[in-house]
């Protein structure tokens, strides 16, 4: 589990602890007292995420304390210290008026770039326990050369920020993941790239889908995007920037359960003007991105059928790392609503061997491993080895 007791126990307590009923609880988040009562009973030991905002939102607390999200490292830190980054993150001396404590010859600009780089390919492989132990010291140089050379070291530090934003989402510590999207955005806007600027939007977007405000996250995807709206002839950059603004908007207009089709039009025409994947601050754009956010947003809506017709439009390669450990996480979803069972444990096989660290932070393959582990009688070795990886 994401930590001791189940989601039937932590909505129990917090339900009680507030007072409510089940049936004012129900009432409260538009559901069944049905499913209420049999999520606290352990008779459905998961909940699709529709059903979890809608409770967590009802009960006042984040969605991460509901499901029972933190850091999963165990013993895989890598030297490094979840606190140490916050630390990094959060140090009084960064207040106005006060010495940062940052002194000395700034690293130079390629070579902080180079360091960025480096960390984000780490992310992108899952380690997280690497980011972890390097973010700190890449963060201070990264401050101390925008510091001392000013807009032209704006992208890096920006860049760690956003960087720090992300690998804190999978750790459990959306507040922590704010507050660096937020200085990623802050830095940006201080030079003189608006496409990052513009872009770094996406990820504080996906910070609030994690803390359930899903209709703000979707308008500030897309207000982004109609800002920067592209003309025809727009560099690439800006196309992709564009794009993934627009997949920005996917997962929580799905998760709020609204139609998403305008949003996968509008990508795939930009992908359709790009002919080919184009890398965009830390991450890609392209037709593959556009059916991996199509294949998200229909296993949400629980549309197993487009889902899986969506994700066949994506080929080996397409997506590597994480991303695509993501997506076979997305596909595994999708078996399990057609009661493929085995195919579905078979994708999520897949999915762990991307990264076993970043396996074990995804709450969505805890649950259906959990769904497959009831359905089966007696747990295959393929079940229980999952079970085992995500401490269930």
């Amino acid at each position: 589990m994401t930590e001791a007791g189940t989601i039937g126990a932590r909505l129990r307590g917090e339900r009680q602890s507030r007072g409510f009923t089940q049936e004012e609880l129900a009432e409260a988040a538009g559901l069944s007292r049905d499913l209420v009562a049999k999520l606290e009973q352990g008779q459905r030991r998961s909940a699709r995420l529709t059903t979890l905002v809608k409770l967590a939102n009802a009960l006042d607390i984040e969605l991460s304390a509901l499901v029972g999200k933190r850091d999963q490292l165990g013993t895989d830190r890598d030297g490094g210290s979840v606190l140490a980054l916050r630390d990094a993150l959060l140090s009084p001396s960064l207040l106005p008026g006060l010495d940062d404590g940052h002194d000395g010859e700034p690293t130079p600009i390629p070579d902080i770039e180079r360091a960025v780089a480096a960390a984000c390919r780490s992310y992108w492989r899952g380690d997280f326990p690497a980011l972890v132990a390097t973010l700190p010291d890449l963060l201070a140089e990264a401050r101390l050369t925008h510091s001392t050379l000013g807009a032209s070291a704006v992208y890096p530090l920006a860049m760690a920020y956003d960087l720090a934003a992300s690998v804190t989402i999978h750790l459990g510590r959306d507040d922590l993941a704010a507050v660096s999207a937020e200085r990623a955005i802050t830095t940006a806007h201080a030079g003189d790239d608006e496409l990052l600027w513009a872009g770094l939007h996406g990820t504080y977007a996906w910070v609030l889908h994690h803390q359930a405000r899903l209709d703000q996250a979707e308008r500030l995807a897309i207000s982004m995007a109609e800002r920067i709206e592209p003309a025809f002839s727009a560099p690439a950059e800006h196309l992709a920037t564009w794009g993934k603004l627009l997949l920005a908007a996917f997962a929580p207009a799905a998760a709020a359960g609204r139609e998403v089709a305008d949003y996968a039009a509008l990508a795939a025409a930009a992908a359709e003007r790009l002919r080919g994947r184009v890398a965009v601050h830390n991450s890609w754009f392209g037709s593959a991105m556009v059916a991996e956010q199509e294949t998200h947003a229909y296993t949400v809506l629980r549309l197993p059928d487009k889902a899986l017709r969506a994700a066949r439009r994506i080929h080996a390669g397409d997506l590597e790392g994480i991303a695509h450990g993501r997506h076979l996480i997305d596909i595994a979803q999708a078996h399990v609503d057609s009661r493929h069972h085995k195919t579905a444990a078979e994708r999520l096989l897949e999915a762990r061997a991307e990264s076993e660290v970043w396996f074990r932070h995804q709450a969505v393959a805890r649950d259906l491993v959990e769904v497959l582990r009831e359905e089966e009688r007696r747990p295959s070795t393929t079940i229980r080895s999952l079970a085992n990886s995500l401490g269930i």
